[in-house]
């Protein structure tokens, strides 16, 4: 019998590896993120974190590419993107989700948490764990709730000092019912616009102002425009971080419990990033000129606390405030 020939050896080794290679990438799932914030964002920064997280707890089974600064979309149409299964996960503000879940306008009723412990307590509570899921019917599972501070107001022609000064002002809110109650409320003129017009629509006059926490603030470069930024913290709006059921559904159980305890990680290091953020944030634009106001907050919870009118008549409504409200 003859021997094998040498180049016999050689394709069978180059084979192999071929099909040891495509054994390999077909073991290995990627999902896919895409969100709309800027990569120095502590929330893009906390995200990063989740992927490192995936892999590492999946020992590279699981990974996560990760497309940021809106370059699949603003949060709408990376939602619409989750809903088909074109997209894995992505961060909405709970305000965006007003539209899809009535519940989540109890985050946009001002002056809702007593302070940050109670917001955290809230998230973290047989309460959040609820409201996360309360998306599934649309094809949106929550994971968890990212801090996204509180909001406030920003102004380009002169600070907001107290209820008075928002009289007969244009001011950029989300698309959401209850940022547009809550401005009405003050006296001012809402004007629901995205975030990615925003910065054109302050230099060109469009509003006069806009309301937003600081590191979104500072990283927006709307600080640029704007030179007054008052801390009146009306409402503390989360970011959410969402994966498609059509996703979640395809995950294994083990993947899945992957995907529980990175997101833990996540969450425990988005808030120590966005407190330093928040710090570092009203620093930089100090720095570059902004005059930052501490108002009495007292006169803005006073003239917005008809807003829970609105939920007159919904005892389910009433029932989620009163329990977030007697949250320890």
């Amino acid at each position: 019998m003859k021997k094998p020939h040498f180049f016999q050896y050689l394709y069978v080794l180059i084979f192999s590896v071929f099909v040891l290679g495509c054994q390999s990438e077909a073991s290995i799932t990627t999902l896919r993120l895409g969100h709309s914030l800027d990569t120095q964002h502590p929330v893009h920064k906390a995200m990063v974190i989740l992927g490192q997280e995936i892999e590492k707890q999946s020992q590279g089974k699981l990974k996560m590419n990760i497309y940021p600064s809106g370059q699949l979309g603003g949060e709408r149409e990376c939602l619409e993107l989750l809903q088909i299964g074109s997209l894995d996960i992505t961060k909405v503000s709970a305000a965006v989700l007003e539209n899809f879940i009535p519940e989540y306008k109890v985050f946009s009723v001002p002056y809702m948490f007593r302070d940050k412990a109670h917001t955290f307590s809230v998230f973290d509570s047989e309460i959040g764990e609820s409201l996360l899921l309360k998306g599934e019917k649309f094809r949106l599972r929550g994971l968890t709730f990212y801090d996204a501070g509180s909001r406030s107001f920003y102004m380009k022609e002169a600070p907001i000092k107290s209820p008075a000064d928002l009289v007969g002002k244009k001011i950029r809110v989300q698309k959401s019912n209850m940022a547009v109650a809550m401005v009405n409320n003050l006296g001012g003129s809402p004007t629901p616009i995205s975030w990615g017009e925003l910065y054109t629509a302050l230099q060109q006059g469009v509003v006069d102002g806009a309301e937003n926490n600081p590191p979104s603030f500072y990283t927006s470069k709307h600080y640029e425009v704007c030179k007054f930024y008052s801390l009146d913290e009306h409402t503390a709006v989360p970011d959410v971080l969402l994966i498609g059921t059509d996703t979640w559904s395809r995950l294994n159980d083990e993947q899945k419990e992957w995907i529980k305890k990175a997101v833990k990680v996540s969450t425990i290091a988005q808030r120590k990033l966005w407190a330093d953020s928040e710090k570092e944030s009203i620093a930089a634009v100090k720095k570059a000129g902004v005059q930052v106001f501490y108002p009495e907050k007292k006169p803005f919870e006073e003239q917005t606390k008809d807003i829970l009118k609105l939920f007159d008549g919904n005892e389910e409504m009433k029932s989620l405030i009163t329990a977030i409200k007697n949250q320890q």
